[in-house]
C-alpha cells in the first residue's frame, strides 16, 4: 500500500456545519457511549462531504468528539483510500479506473482527456474546480472503461463522452450517471448469448432430476456405522 500523508497546507480550524451536525448526532446515537469510537469512519466521511477532503483540524475535532487519541483517528483516515487527504476539485473530482479491464478497453485515452482538460493527475486545476486521480478497480469491470465522478459511476466511456461530461460539469449541469453506451445495468454488451434456454426457468430440468432414495440412503448410513 502506498504511503498516505496529510496535505502540507492545512486550514487553521474545522467545524461541522449545522446541517452536518444533524448527521453527526445521528451517527453518535447509533452506538453505546462505551463504543462511540465506532463512529470515527462516519464522522470522517461527513467531514469530507462537507469540505471535499479530510484535514488535520477535522481529524483532531473527530478525536475530541469521540474521546480518542488523535493518532487513532489519523490511522483510520490514512488507511482507507476513500478519505482524501488533500483538497480535490470543488465541482468534479474524477477517479479514473486504471485496472486491467478498463485499461484494455481504453482507459489510457480517457486519461489523455483528463490531462488535457484538467491537468496532471493528483493536482487541482488552477481554478480549483476540477481534479482527477487514477485508482484501482472500482468494481464495474463489465462496463469498462469507467470513472467515478464525485458520488456516482460513469461507465462505458469514450474520450468524446468523457469530454462532454466534463464540459457539462463546467457549465453547472449535472450529467446523468450510468452507462454511456445504452446499457441498463452490468449486462453483456450487445445481444445476450448465455442462459437463453427457457427450460432453465420453467422447472422442466428440475422435474427430470432423479433424487436419491431416502430409505436406501438411511440404510447405507446405518450399515456404515455397523461394527466391523
Amino acid at each position: 500500500m502506498s504511503v498516505r500523508r496529510l496535505a502540507k497546507d492545512q486550514p487553521d480550524s474545522f467545524a461541522f456545519s449545522k446541517e452536518s451536525m444533524k448527521d453527526v448526532n445521528f451517527w453518535l446515537g447509533k452506538y453505546p457511549a462505551a463504543r462511540k469510537q465506532s463512529a470515527s469512519i462516519p464522522l470522517l466521511w461527513l467531514a469530507q462531504k462537507q469540505e471535499g477532503w479530510v484535514s488535520r483540524p477535522a481529524i483532531e475535532l473527530v478525536a475530541r468528539m469521540l474521546e480518542m487519541p488523535v493518532i487513532r483517528v489519523l490511522e483510520v483516515a490514512t488507511f482507507y483510500t476513500m478519505f482524501q487527504l488533500e483538497p480535490v476539485g470543488r465541482v468534479a473530482f474524477v477517479q479514473l479506473c486504471g485496472t486491467t479491464p478498463c485499461m484494455i478497453r481504453g482507459a489510457g485515452s480517457l486519461a489523455d482527456v483528463l490531462k488535457k482538460k484538467i491537468g496532471p493527475k493528483n493536482h487541482v486545476s488552477a481554478d480549483g474546480r476540477f481534479s482527477w486521480e487514477e485508482v484501482e478497480c472500482l468494481g464495474a469491470c463489465c462496463n469498462a472503461p469507467m470513472a467515478a465522478i464525485n458520488d456516482y459511476y460513469y461507465e462505458d466511456l469514450t474520450p468524446e463522452s468523457l469530454a462532454g461530461i466534463l464540459d457539462d460539469f463546467a457549465a453547472g449541469k449535472k450529467p446523468q450517471p450510468g452507462s454511456y453506451d445504452g446499457r441498463g445495468a452490468s449486462e453483456p454488451k450487445g445481444a445476450i448469448h448465455t442462459l437463453t434456454d427457457p427450460k432453465l426457468y420453467d422447472g422442466s430440468y428440475a422435474r427430470k432430476l432423479k433424487l436419491p432414495n431416502a430409505p436406501e440412503k438411511a440404510k447405507t448410513a446405518k450399515a456404515d456405522k455397523a461394527p466391523a
